[in-house]
């Protein structure tokens, strides 16, 4: 018996071996598969207990002059800047400098119900205060100019707050550019002076900074609104003074993962404020990171969107695990990929995307499924034929092109859905179904008006 339970252990062993040396295999030939069908663009890192086991790039870094990515490329990281304010603030509070229960109106004098919104409800979007980018004329013309600290504020002061602070949540980017200026406030230097002092000059975060409107590198990555084998649409740069606390940090893979580091090492905020970063207030938020769930462990994360850049950071601290994607186009598919490279580390079910091959439809048989279909009383879809495709515009949004895989069945490779027009009795187009994000959303066509 004992001979047997030896070998059983020994076999066990060699299994755990053998996938732990194909992880990184296996993580290269998911990522090229997104990568093939144009789903994602940009540099990967993925760490687990020290060990690099993937560190790659994929696609172009600049098109236009075909450069490709490698592991240095420099990307705007939006949103992921969220954790870096956070744990500024939370220093700032370990040296007595300011308290995460000042009332805002300290900052900001006669700032409307100032007194009733603390600085805890700006780190854990719980103020109610309007987002600033929820504003389509600001962020159509303005994104891309210089703005001042009064002029940001101008956006967001006066909107009324959609609750009572503190009641529920609302992610807002104002939230977030408030809390920058309480630091530069706070400390008596501006907010990157200070996110350079306290986290990237000790950790030698030397690739990372803000102004990425006056970065001259030549492994700065171009941004597009979307990339597909047609071609490349670039996208204007957010300037740093509009994205600012909330968005405007520039970054590689390499310098996040020596920021990942950090937080197991305690080096730059103590376990104390890091455990109060990580607890949840409202909708999964703590301050700064999300806080969910992955193969029982618990996962750190934010992800990030700003003009022709997406990024995303996950940490499962418990494990010693970073996993860091940067895509220089607008990406909807980074959350996807993640839980599929999780899948991997933790030895899970996951499959690689499904490469759908469009075919060709005569022009004439596309104008059956044109017209104006509702999915809700506030959402429909419009399907249009243009230069012998067809296109399907929702409301509020872009059009975008579907391509035929039979008669009746389309895809979309701008995001990942499908589409499949349903027909009556009589064999006519008489709705349609959405597939998206594991729904599906049927449709009727509208009878046309006269």
């Amino acid at each position: 018996m004992k001979k047997t339970s030896s070998a059983l252990f020994t076999l066990l062993l060699l299994a755990a071996s053998a996938h732990s040396q194909q992880i990184p295999a296996r993580l290269d030939t998911l990522i090229t598969a997104w990568a093939d069908q144009y789903k994602f663009n940009g540099t990967v890192l993925v760490a687990r207990k020290g060990e690099i086991l993937l560190h790659k790039g994929y696609g172009y870094r600049n098109v236009k002059d075909s450069i490709l990515h490698d592991q240095h490329s420099v990307f705007q990281l939006g949103s992921v800047t969220k954790q870096f304010t956070a744990s500024i603030v939370l220093k700032l509070q370990e040296e007595r400098k300011l308290g995460i229960q000042d009332k805002i109106s300290k900052y900001f004098p006669g700032y409307p119900k100032g007194d009733s919104i603390t600085i805890t409800n700006l780190l854990s979007h719980t103020s109610g205060i309007y987002n600033y980018t929820n504003d389509p004329a600001f962020m159509a013309n303005e994104v891309s100019k210089p703005a001042s600290r009064e002029k940001m504020i101008a956006l967001f002061r006066d909107k009324p707050l959609q609750f009572s602070p503190g009641t529920q949540y609302s992610y807002s980017n104002s939230g977030y550019s408030l809390l920058g200026y309480i630091i530069a406030d706070a400390t008596g230097m501006p907010y990157e002076q200070v996110v350079r002092r306290y986290i990237f000059g000790p950790l030698q975060m030397t690739h990372s900074g803000f102004d990425f409107t006056h970065l001259s590198n030549p492994e700065k990555a171009t941004g597009y609104f979307n990339l597909t084998e047609s071609g490349a649409m670039p996208a204007p740069i957010v300037d740093s003074s509009v994205s600012y606390a909330a968005g405007a940090i520039y970054s590689t893979t390499g310098d996040l993962y020596k920021w990942h580091q950090s937080l197991l090492q305690h080096s730059i905020i103590s376990a104390a404020s890091l455990k109060q970063a990580l607890t949840r207030y409202k909708d999964k938020y703590g301050f700064g990171w999300i806080i969910d769930s992955i193969a029982g462990k618990e996962v750190v994360l934010h992800g990030g969107g700003i003009h022709g850049f997406n990024s995303f950071m996950a940490s499962i601290l418990e494990d010693d695990i970073c996993v860091v994607m940067l895509n220089n186009f607008s990406n909807p598919h980074l959350d996807k990929i993640s839980k599929d490279i999780f899948a991997i580390l933790y030895n899970l079910p996951y499959q690689l995307p499904k490469q759908r091959i469009a075919i060709a439809l005569p022009a004439g048989s596309l104008e059956q499924y044109t017209g104006v279909y509702e999915l809700s009383p506030a959402f429909r879809i419009t399907f249009t034929v243009k230069d012998g495709k067809l296109t399907g515009q929702p409301t509020n949004q872009s059009p975008a092109t579907l391509y035929a895989e039979r008669e009746d069945h389309f895809f979309l490779k701008a995001v990942d859905a499908q589409v499949r027009f349903t027909r009556d009795s009589s064999h006519h187009v008489n709705g349609m179904i959405l597939y998206q994000n594991g729904r599906e959303m049927p449709g009727r066509k509208m009878p046309i008006e006269d």
